[in-house]
């Protein structure tokens, strides 16, 4: 029972981190495209 558990917290944590860090890729790599879009518009 308690290496069930022990897996639903692991594979839970790994979930979170990559969704979390998939997201900050993301607002980077947006934040770079915006910066782009700004320096080509002035």
């Amino acid at each position: 029972m308690k290496s069930l558990v022990k897996f639903m917290v692991a594979s839970t944590l790994i979930v979170s981190g990559v969704l979390v860090a998939g997201t900050i890729l993301t607002t980077k790599k947006i934040d770079e495209y915006g910066d782009d879009l700004q320096n080509f518009l002035h």
